[in-house]
């Protein structure tokens, strides 16, 4: 860099400014600094850079899902979520580090800046086991009372209590919750959907599934028929759930909605299209996923930032 610099007739700084692309230095003068570069093939050492700043300038993002056939890394979560983080960290110069659970021991992940750890796992022991890492994090999912860690999340307890208020308004008086209430995020779905209920004089059947499946939403419904049991309205943590339900439903001789009432949790492209077309509850996973992105970035600025917690919107649709 000195060489190149004694070679233009500018200071060091100038080069390492130009070849950054800052706005600090015209354009005019950034064109020619670079073509200069490229001539006398002189390439920015990232590596010793990082190292004089004590920054690696990458922000790892961990998903905290166990990829199947039945739910993809394809799939909107957390797809949408991470195309938010993606355009945000790239915005302000920083690279993204995509693993998922199993991958995350890795050197490069503990080299990090931050990290975003999307999904809390069951009773929290994704978030406990990436504290010991010692890196400025993020979480997506459901703050807890006595919770320390920065949580970005949508309002599931509004989420449970909207979907409850449907039901009541179309008469039903038997529903299902159908989830793993493990989970922060469905546990505040399960308890805004029963708090709600609640004040109707109305009681929910907890179905307990760990997949966020088509096929776990289908066993769920056949282990309903089973066993005899009643219910008119069925309350899926997930739109695959609840795509399953309605197809064991269908299967099973029970018409949606005039039997059975199904509503999903999501809002995921497929429920409109779905046949019949999928009432969801929405979230916002484009400004979820941007949140993430700026509150971690503050966070290795050595700035202090507050959870936030995002509305829903129940969409009303055909079942």
């Amino acid at each position: 860099m000195a060489d190149l610099a004694r070679v233009a007739g500018v200071s060091k700084i100038t080069v390492s400014r130009a070849l950054s692309d800052s706005p600090l230095v015209n354009r005019e003068t950034r064109e020619r600094l670079q073509a200069l570069a490229q001539k006398l093939g002189y390439k920015l050492n990232v590596s010793a850079r990082n190292l004089r700043l004590r920054r690696s300038h990458t922000v790892a993002v961990i998903v905290e899902m166990k990829p199947s056939h039945d739910r993809t890394m394809l799939d909107p979560y957390p797809l949408i979520l991470l195309g938010g983080i993606s355009q945000e960290l790239t915005a302000h110069g920083y690279s993204v580090l995509l693993t998922t659970r199993q991958g995350a021991t890795a050197a490069a992940v503990q080299a990090a800046d931050g990290l975003i750890l999307l999904g809390q796992g069951s009773r929290q022991d994704a978030v406990r086991r990436f504290d010991k890492l010692g890196l400025p994090m993020v979480v997506w999912g459901a703050p807890g009372e006595g919770d320390e860690h920065v949580v970005v999340g949508s309002n599931n307890r509004q989420g449970g209590s909207v979907v409850a208020d449907h039901f009541i308004a179309l008469g039903r008086r038997n529903p299902v919750f159908v989830g793993n209430p493990n989970h922060p995020e469905i546990f505040d779905r399960l308890n805004g959907f029963v708090d709600a209920l609640a004040a109707h004089g109305v009681k929910p059947l907890l179905i307990r599934r760990d997949e966020f499946t088509l096929t776990s939403g289908m066993d769920a419904m056949y282990s309903l028929a089973e066993r005899q049991v009643p219910f008119d309205a069925v309350f899926a943590c997930s739109d695959l759930l609840a795509m399953g339900a309605i197809r064991a439903l269908n299967e099973l001789g029970r018409s949606v909605p005039r039997d059975v009432s199904v509503v999903g949790y999501d809002d995921m492209p497929l429920a409109a299209s779905f046949l019949p077309p999928l009432s969801s509850v929405r979230q916002d996973w484009q400004e979820g996923g941007t949140l993430l992105a700026r509150k971690v970035l503050s966070m290795i600025g050595d700035k202090a930032v507050p959870s936030e917690v995002l509305p829903v919107e129940l969409i009303v649709r055909e079942t």
